[in-house]
């Protein structure tokens, strides 16, 4: 396959390319309840209907936040990333790290976590080098506000970004809304389910498994499955 043939993989972070319901999405919903009890003088019980509220409308809790509390988002992603020991619960499989080095086509982390997570985690997982790129929430900001996963205007820009069409790249996720609008779009998708299987934390917590949207146009259990011409090329 020719390299303007070759498809350009836009990879989720959170377990996509790691383990995070292990031990990083409990620590992330500890930090950022504590986070907004503290800011906006709420009990325990609100902060977490108020982050709960805000990933299901917005997609990332912080969005919510900034439009309707004025946090700075600066000091949202500071404070509750510094994760202190992040790098002793990461997991992931050494077999996922050689596919990810033989895939064919230009490959993009595409997270809603913000950037300097997202290096701490590709660096401990020795996968930073597999990345052309890496486009976190920080780069997801369009007319003065952050639109992360899933808006729709955000994935054009990042096609637009990269210079292709969207039927070009193709969303490796284990977040189903972000695949539907990926879909929309003429996207290829594919589905991570590996850990979603005994996640009690995260967007696909419970979610059953055995099903295929018509969004989804591979599932897999492991980065070594990827094939382009079943994601939807």
């Amino acid at each position: 396959m020719s390299k303007r043939r070759q498809p350009v993989w836009l990879f989720d972070l959170d377990n996509t390319l790691h383990n995070a319901s292990h031990e990083v999405f409990g620590a992330l919903n500890v930090a950022m309840t504590r986070y907004i009890e503290r800011e906006l003088g709420v009990d325990t019980a609100e902060a977490n209907r108020l982050r709960a509220q805000y990933w299901a409308r917005y997609g990332a809790t912080l969005i919510g936040l900034v439009r309707h509390h004025g946090v700075d988002a600066a000091h949202f992603l500071r404070v509750t990333h510094a994760l202190p020991g992040l790098e002793d619960g990461l997991h992931t499989h050494a077999h996922d790290l050689a596919a990810l080095k033989r895939l064919k086509g230009r490959k993009v982390l595409l997270t809603n976590a913000p950037l300097a997570y997202a290096l701490r985690v590709l660096k401990a997982l020795k996968m930073r080098r597999c990345f052309d790129s890496v486009l976190a929430l920080e780069h997801m900001a369009m007319f003065g506000e952050l639109r992360p996963k899933p808006d729709r205007r955000m994935f054009r820009y990042v096609a637009a970004r990269l210079k292709v069409p969207p039927w070009r790249c193709i969303l490796v996720e284990d977040t189903l809304i972000h695949q539907k609008t990926a879909h929309g779009l003429g996207m290829g998708t594919a589905w991570m389910q590996r850990w979603a299987a005994r996640s009690t934390h995260g967007p696909e917590a419970g979610l059953a498994l055995k099903r295929r949207p018509v969004y989804v146009r591979q599932r897999i259990a492991s980065l070594g499955a990827l094939r382009p011409e079943e994601c939807g090329r």
